[in-house]
């Protein structure tokens, strides 16, 4: 063998083990791991969906994404911080309850106005000219892209003793999760204590509060029999969760594994709804099984609350402003109120 030859055989291997190396290190640089915190206990269906997101997105990226599923508030973030923690970067990807954010973002509570949508039909509706407003404020203002969206079930209020008339309800102490709900029941008559979800059964156990309201499955999750006596369907508001990505963690990935990722959120989605639509009756069945009494709520009742809160809408716009009257007025038109 040459001296020519023998440098031209070094150089190819030379040139191999480099290629070799850089597409290792190519692959190495493309696989991405995100923690995914959320405030929900393990068994919640808003946890079991972000597992079934996180599996599909793995599949989807051929394994080049990998999200961590923190359920609990395992990582310490609480619901209220979520969306200050995904503009800041603390997080790349997380989960949070739009209504819960209205202290920094007041038009995040359209939906939990009283008695503006009446089930799951209405609401999709709602969310054909509300949702697009929320994208546009989430990424201008928030630095993030929400991926899905989706609604808790229809909610309840629980008591400890029974309640005919509103006024069965005048001064118990409830717990409440963000402004419209604590003007809500405020507004009819009730005494409204400002919890987010982590310390409603502490306050529970130490009689701070002697109602709540939220839906069947936080019920559950929070083993209400043991507490309250009572569940009234009042579906007196509705409350959506998103799951956004911070736009920096977003923009650090390629095309392709972006759009894998949009393609696996917008496939989804219905999915998750029928969810949370099969869900309400499931963890019901779970809560009268279990001794809590489902209670009825009369049409003369449901007027009364409805009466007494009739002026919160308005007073959402006044104050909200921006789109917040035309979200309301197209929607108000499409379901031909």
């Amino acid at each position: 063998m040459t001296i020519t030859t023998i440098r031209r055989a070094a150089l190819a291997t030379a040139t191999a083990l480099a290629i070799g190396t850089a597409g290792a290190l190519s692959q190495a640089a493309a696989a991405t791991t995100w923690d995914l915190p959320l405030a929900w206990p393990d068994g919640n269906f808003h946890v079991a969906n972000a597992k079934t997101f996180a599996e599909e997105v793995n599949k989807a990226t051929g394994g080049e994404i990998t999200i961590n599923i923190h359920s609990g508030g395992s990582l310490g973030f609480k619901g209220p911080e979520m969306l200050k923690s995904l503009r800041d970067g603390l997080v790349p990807i997380g989960d949070y309850f739009l209504s819960q954010q209205v202290g920094e973002e007041p038009f995040f509570g359209l939906e939990s106005m009283p008695f503006l949508a009446t089930g799951y039909e209405d609401l999709q509706t709602l969310n054909k000219h509300w949702r697009p407003e929320i994208e546009k404020i989430a990424a201008e203002k928030w630095n993030q892209k929400i991926l899905y969206m989706v609604p808790w079930p229809r909610q309840y209020v629980y008591t400890k003793v029974p309640a005919k008339t509103v006024d069965d309800l005048k001064g118990i102490k409830i717990r409440t999760y963000n402004r419209s709900t604590t003007d809500l029941f405020n507004g009819v008559g009730m005494t409204s204590v400002l919890l987010p979800w982590g310390e409603v059964v502490p306050a529970l156990a130490a009689g701070t509060i002697d109602a709540v309201t939220t839906s069947a499955s936080s019920g559950v999750d929070g083993k209400f029999w043991e507490f309250l006596k009572y569940m009234y369907p009042t579906s007196h508001v509705w409350g959506s969760n998103v799951v956004a990505v911070n736009l920096d963690a977003w923009n650090g990935l390629s095309d392709e594994q972006r759009a894998a990722i949009e393609e696996v959120a917008r496939r989804l989605e219905p999915d998750f709804w029928q969810v949370s639509q099969q869900e309400d009756e499931a963890k019901a069945k779970i809560l009268t099984d279990n001794g809590v009494t489902m209670g009825e709520v009369t049409p003369a009742m449901l007027t009364e609350m409805q009466g007494r809160t009739a002026g919160m809408v308005d007073v959402f716009i006044k104050e909200v402003g921006g789109k917040s009257a035309d979200v309301i007025g197209a929607y108000r038109k499409a379901i031909g109120q």
